[in-house]
């Protein structure tokens, strides 16, 4: 059996070298990370529910037209994707105060915001992935207007359709970090929703008990995170074909460091 050749290591996931000239195998991992990988833990089981849940919204979001990296699930822990280049970016749309937001304009957590707010974050692990504006992103070229016009215009598609797909099974959603790439697709270049979309990048709150269903979980020491990421699959209906994830729970790693690579989908915001 050849050895696959690894592209890149985040914090939560592999990308390796794809069957075809074009595309990657993205694996989920059983980390689990917050504050920069300040803090770091091993959840048996997590890295199948992410792979789940981000391959039916990816589906999902798919199916009304939102261009995406995802081609299909391979296995339990693995997706084919297109090979993209990733905007150094972190997109986080908000919907509630809570996390930072809450922090720096002193709003009560659980404040419902007077309309979705798009807030930018440079790609930066080693500077704690600072918040810039649409000034710093022009003039450091990380992307063009035009670009930045159509990650807005996709973030709040996708937010439109994330907010109506978890209210319908009980879940509020509060704010959500996705990451953009573009796609080279012979003399076009396509902005695509790439990296994924699961609990650990999502804030999920109970619509009726206001109970975390997210990282949040692992951040502030609340546990369960293995059970809240399980009720969220099991709400989408995407636990049927897999077994039961088991384990008892974090176990705490000490090591905190990630590698570099050229593309690089790896958790951040919200926080």
């Amino acid at each position: 059996m050849n050895k696959r050749r690894r592209i890149y290591e985040g914090k939560a996931k592999v990308l390796y070298e794809g069957p075809e000239p074009g595309t990657l195998i993205q694996h989920f991992k059983d980390d689990a990370t917050a504050f920069n990988a300040k803090k770091h833990a091993l959840i048996e089981g997590k890295g199948v529910l992410n792979n789940r849940i981000s391959e039916y919204v990816f589906t999902k979001l798919g199916e009304i037209g939102v261009p995406t990296h995802f081609i299909k699930r391979l296995n339990m822990r693995e997706q084919l994707i297109r090979e993209v280049e990733i905007v150094p970016l972190e997109v986080v749309v908000r919907n509630v105060a809570a996390g930072s937001l809450a922090t720096r304009l002193g709003l009560e957590e659980g404040t419902q915001l007077p309309r979705s707010i798009i807030e930018f974050y440079y790609k930066k692990d080693e500077l704690n992935d600072p918040m810039v504006s649409e000034e710093h992103i022009t003039a450091f070229g990380w992307a063009t207007p035009q670009e930045i016009d159509e990650i807005m215009q996709l973030a709040l598609r996708i937010n439109d359709f994330l907010v109506g797909l978890f209210l319908g099974i009980g879940i509020r959603l509060v704010d959500f970090k996705v990451e953009f790439g573009r796609f080279y697709d012979n003399e076009q270049v396509r902005i695509v929703l790439a990296d994924e979309i699961s609990p650990d990048c999502c804030r999920l709150w109970d619509a009726q008990s206001g109970d975390k269903l997210d990282k949040d979980r692992f951040r502030r020491d609340l546990g369960g995170v293995l059970e809240a990421y399980q009720e969220v699959a099991r709400r989408l209906g995407v636990l049927t074909e897999t077994p039961r994830p088991r384990g008892a729970g974090p176990v705490l790693v000490a090591s905190n460091a990630s590698s570099n690579g050229p593309v690089a989908p790896v958790n951040g915001k919200p926080n």
